[in-house]
């Protein structure tokens, strides 16, 4: 049986509670098709999917792409996490982030969840058996990134991920379960790891975030990557005005990424510019390891500029992709210095 929502996603963004409702239904209720109905002439058609990746325990599709290569030279990959009720051929042509792989000569590779395993097409974050090391979801985008890497001839140093909401609170197990693996990531709208075990626990905690000490969320992460010695830069952002996942979610990633590095909140450097506040953590070289980005007046979703991306209003996709006075893919791309050959 697969569940239908008649309801738009414009109403339900109007009133959080029903937002969560529908997301719970979808959550509780992993029945489905596994192909979403992407039509004819789809501009996504610039992802090429690709199959036989491995054992695919999280039972995900694969997306990548992938430029031109001069030869003998390795290329950074960037993986790109969505949101829910969306899929990877959406968010690339709403966010830009291929157009911009293409220019600055990266791979980006997209992992996609699909309807039968959320039918809201959520990564399963919050449960334990899809975030474990090497099994479920978790499992299934580490197999794609040993692939992609194989096959690309892809620098291991410069290993990104990015992800918005659910893909954003993925990102994060991402980071926590496998540090060696990341240079650095963004979480945008998303959740601390370790802030939910079950599906109406990760509803709870969306507006009502957990209460932890520092220490109490850096060992969620130490208790999955007890041999780390060291973890990958992180950046923060989110909404000020997010009505469907509150903004002390980021204050609490915050915490687990300070603790994880050793950093104090005092040390932090501020600057405001474009409707944006950004506090950042560096290291003795002066490298940002940390930072949180606020924007003023935003709600839930990424923030992009018309300059990066191609939105479509009618799209429900599309109503996760705010316009803003500044691009996070275009930040994310600068901070990582994938534009610099």
């Amino acid at each position: 049986m697969r569940l239908k929502f008649p309801t738009r996603l414009s109403r339900l963004l109007a009133d959080p509670f029903a937002f969560q409702q529908q997301i719970l239904s979808g959550l509780e209720s992993p029945f489905g098709s596994d192909q979403p109905d992407r039509g004819q002439g789809s501009p996504a058609r610039r992802l090429v999917e690709v199959t036989g990746f491995g054992r695919n325990p999280g039972n995900l599709r694969m997306l990548e792409y992938v430029p031109p290569r001069p030869a003998g030279r390795a290329m950074p990959l960037v993986v790109v996490l969505h949101g829910c009720m969306q899929n990877a051929p959406d968010f690339d042509r709403a966010s830009g982030w291929t157009a911009l792989a293409r220019e600055h000569g990266f791979a980006v590779l997209y992992p996609e969840q699909k309807p039968s395993n959320n039918s809201n097409l959520c990564f399963n974050w919050f449960r334990p058996s899809q975030v474990t090391r090497d099994r479920g979801e978790l499992g299934s985008i580490r197999e794609m990134i040993a692939f992609a890497s194989e096959r690309h001839s892809i620098d291991a140093d410069r290993v990104f991920v990015m992800g918005l909401s659910a893909g954003g609170a993925m990102a994060a197990a991402l980071l926590a379960t496998y540090p060696d693996l990341f240079a650095a990531g963004t979480i945008v709208a998303g959740l601390p790891f370790g802030s939910a075990r079950d599906a109406m626990s990760a509803l709870h905690v969306m507006q009502n975030p957990v209460q932890h000490t520092p220490d109490e969320w850096a060992q969620f992460v130490r208790n999955v990557s007890p041999d780390a010695g060291s973890f990958p830069a992180v950046s923060i952002w989110h909404g000020a005005s997010d009505q469907v996942v509150a903004i002390g979610n980021a204050e609490a990633s915050l915490s687990q990424w300070l603790a994880l590095h050793g950093l104090d909140w005092a040390e932090a450097k501020d600057d405001r510019r474009n409707g944006a506040s950004r506090k950042r953590w560096q290291d003795s070289r002066g490298r940002t390891i940390v930072e949180l980005v606020t924007l003023d007046d935003f709600g839930h979703g990424l923030p992009v500029r018309s300059t990066c991306a191609t939105r479509n209003p009618s799209n429900e996709t599309d109503r996760f992709m705010l316009p803003a006075s500044v691009s996070a893919p275009e930040a994310m791309v600068h901070s990582w210095r994938l534009d610099q050959r």
